[in-house]
């Protein structure tokens, strides 16, 4: 039996290759994980603690200056950590997926695989985090004496794919940079904390007058899953439908130029890995 490797389209995903390998997703994730946590302490509940802990601090720090300046429709404590459970996903998925390429370099070498499914799989673990940590807003819900409304299935199901659809798509371009260039993995981490308070996550999307401020914020690509995950529990869900599309239209981009640039580059992974 013969089997042909044909190059990909520059922005072809390869669904059906992606596919043939399926078993490989289930191999890197749970391979992950377990170096993630096997040999840690409190294991999983990291995933719980580090939403928790920031959530506090910024709520005993800023909460009560943020609620009177802003009006939120929501305690601060639920409004910030909703922010930091997606934001979670976005900021180890992106770590994970650009540091991914050249932590696996030694697979890269010997046999021949779709390369996506590195950092594919590099995504899933923060997925998999975001469940865990998930568990822990419902008590807090309880607590304020919140809960989810009619449309909050939708709205939570599609904040998780546009935030994985916006890992994915600066994971996957960080992935293959970094094989050539190193020193993104020294800029990655600096890139995300930079991000973190270029994000409406401990803030409102208008809690600046200043109207090109609003629009730069509008362009961040997380700004259109986290406004949706926290309408998932605001009685009157309003979403500004003008951010919404123009956060949404980076995260298509971003997902484009991440295939993109992944596949143009990839024929070197091997060689430079």
């Amino acid at each position: 039996m013969e089997f042909e490797i044909k190059p990909k389209g520059k922005l072809s995903i390869g669904f059906k290759e992606l596919w043939d390998y399926r078993e490989l997703f289930y191999f890197f994730t749970w391979r992950d994980l377990k170096v993630k946590y096997k040999q840690t302490f409190l294991g999983v509940f990291w995933a719980i603690l580090q939403p928790i802990i920031l959530t506090t601090l910024f709520t005993l720090g800023f909460g009560d200056a943020i609620s009177e300046k802003s009006n939120i429709k929501i305690p601060y404590p639920i409004f910030a950590l909703s922010g930091f459970l997606l934001w979670s996903i976005f900021s180890s998925g992106l770590t994970n997926a650009g540091n991914s390429m050249v932590n696996n370099s030694n697979i890269i070498k010997k046999i021949y695989f779709p390369r996506l499914i590195i950092p594919i799989s590099s995504i899933l673990i923060s997925v998999v985090d975001f469940s865990i940590a998930f568990i822990v807003f419902i008590p807090v819900l309880l607590y304020y004496d919140f809960w989810f409304n009619s449309l909050a299935p939708v709205y939570i199901i599609l904040s998780v794919l546009l935030t994985t659809f916006a890992t994915f798509g600066l994971g996957t371009f960080f992935a293959a940079i970094s094989v050539k260039y190193r020193d993104f993995r020294y800029i990655l981490p600096f890139l995300i904390q930079v991000l973190l308070f270029a994000t409406p996550v401990i803030y409102p999307l208008k809690f600046s007058s200043n109207e090109i401020l609003h629009y730069l914020f509008c362009l961040n690509p997380m700004n259109a899953p986290i406004e949706l995950f926290r309408a998932s529990i605001e009685k009157n869900n309003n979403i500004d439908i003008q951010s919404f599309i123009l956060s949404t239209s980076v995260i298509i981009l971003l997902f484009m130029l991440g295939i993109f640039y992944f596949r143009k580059t990839e024929h070197y992974f091997a060689d430079l890995a």
